[in-house]
């Protein structure tokens, strides 16, 4: 194993269209809950810990040999809105072309032929992880840390804020990475036995209702 593969997969320059999502920032900016470093953080800090959470089950549990297709389903249940269920099927569709050219394995070009639409980016995520040869907890870590590092990225242009501060921001969160990246990895180890109601299901109901708002928008800067 090569640690070097977790940090091309959770590079923001890997082509695998997260730049051009804003992971609900946008909407949130535009409604005033975010505008300044102190709300970016709390904005972050609700996302890890809902949505990241989540993601980081599903990566976690992908790259520890899961059925994908199974994780698949699980995904679109725990994705309730359907604008975020076509963002992640193509992020998980750039993702997939991304991975299967840098990691190439029989398991991606399994769920590509199966997924021809993409399958959820998280899985995805997880099953690139495999291929790359890491752990179920580097999946989840990644997964973690792409739920706060789209948003806080996409805040320095929404907000015109300090690159510096959006980057300070994510390292003061390290440590609650690492425990959302651990809560899901030990997660993902229970899906062998409980099968998928193992993975955590965490919600953020207002991330889902303002997507569909954003969705919805003539003119933004983000897709979404």
């Amino acid at each position: 194993m090569s640690r070097t593969a977790l940090l091309v997969l959770a590079d923001g320059r890997l082509p695998a269209g997260g730049h051009a999502h804003s992971g609900g920032v946008e909407a949130a900016v535009t409604a005033g809950r975010v505008r300044d470093a102190a709300g970016l953080a709390a904005f972050c800090r609700g996302r890890l810990h809902t949505a990241g959470l989540t993601a980081a089950g599903l990566a976690g549990a992908a790259a520890g040999g899961h059925d994908a297709l199974a994780l698949d389903d699980a995904a679109d249940v725990r994705t309730p809105v359907p604008a975020l269920r076509q963002v992640s099927r193509r992020l998980g569709r750039q993702l997939t072309r991304a991975a299967r050219a840098a990691w190439p394995s029989p398991e991606l070009d399994r769920l590509h032929r199966a997924r021809p639409r993409g399958a959820h980016q998280p899985v995805v995520l997880g099953v690139a992880a495999r291929a790359a040869g890491l752990t179920a907890f580097d999946a989840a870590l990644a997964a973690a840390y792409e739920s706060v590092g789209g948003p806080a990225s996409a805040a320095v242009r929404l907000l015109g804020l300090d690159p510096l501060d959006a980057t300070a921001l994510l390292a003061r969160l390290a440590a609650e990475l690492d425990d959302v990246a651990h809560r899901a990895a030990e997660a993902a180890s229970r899906v062998a036995d409980e099968g998928v109601d193992a993975l955590p299901a965490a919600s953020a109901p207002l991330l889902d209702i303002t997507a569909e708002q954003h969705a919805a928008w003539p003119t933004r800067l983000f897709a979404s």
